[in-house]
């Protein structure tokens, strides 16, 4: 999952840049709605939303918006009839990409998202040429300085976990998306914090992209990412470390 891991450092990054850009309260309050729709408003029935809702508040995002994404995805609150859409392309390199979006208008949507693949020299699929490849799981990274990877394979093991895997000095703990709760209570039960911990999707195999490469995908998916009805993007690339660390210092 070395790719998966690497697109939640890209996360990380971009979401200092859209701070910047006025941007992100608009993407958590995105995140938030399309999870409430999915599973409803309450945060002790809906893991997802519950997440949703803890990013929020670590982005010091206000309360008061917080409850109004939420009111507003169940019809508490009046506003535009917003619809869940998920587009599938391919980025250069034969790179899968997965974009769920939320929009009061698919022509507009579709419109505005087909023009930036073709322009960044991707192409926009049919629905489910990509999606088969992701797989909904729960990701947490642990970084390896806190723990052996014995003692964390035992308690979230013990817990529910799927797998652990040791990627450069992240332990990488996946779960079904019910046990990502107890997997990661586990975790900080023995006093850490996770540096990653969400319910997302996992490609099922990584498309490895050298140099120029990289860059092209990281600039469609980050261009992609800029769409103010795009809520979250998926890709399967697969980037080493040393070109990774390079590309988000231009960034």
């Amino acid at each position: 999952m070395a790719g998966h891991s690497h697109w939640a450092g890209i996360k990380y990054k971009k979401g200092a840049a859209d701070a910047k850009r006025g941007k992100l309260f608009s993407k958590l309050a995105s995140r938030i709605m399309l999870a409430a729709r999915e599973g409803g408003g309450d945060l002790d029935m809906n893991l997802k939303l519950r997440y949703a809702v803890e990013q929020a508040r670590v982005a010091n995002m206000p309360k008061d918006k917080i409850e109004r994404a939420i009111k507003k995805a169940t019809g508490e609150l009046p506003g535009a009839a917003l619809s869940e859409v998920i587009y599938e392309g391919y980025g250069q390199g034969g790179v899968a990409i997965l974009v769920e979006a939320l929009t009061d208008n698919r022509n507009r949507t579709v419109a505005a998202l087909r023009k930036i693949f073709q322009t960044r020299g991707g192409n926009m699929g049919a629905t489910g040429c990509v999606s088969w490849m992701f797989t909904t799981k729960g990701l947490i990274h642990v970084e390896d300085s806190k723990i052996t990877e014995d003692k964390l394979m035992e308690l979230v093991l013990d817990a529910g976990a799927e797998d652990i895997k040791h990627e450069g000095s992240t332990f990488e703990v996946t779960a079904e998306p019910g046990d990502f709760d107890a997997v990661k209570q586990a975790i900080e039960a023995h006093g850490i914090t996770p540096a990653f911990a969400q319910i997302t999707r996992i490609p099922s195999t990584n498309v490895p992209v050298n140099d120029e490469t990289a860059r092209k995908v990281i600039s469609l998916i980050s261009a992609i990412e800029d769409n103010d009805d795009v809520v979250n993007v998926y890709a399967n690339y697969d980037i080493s470390d040393e070109v990774m660390t390079k590309i988000l210092a231009e960034t």
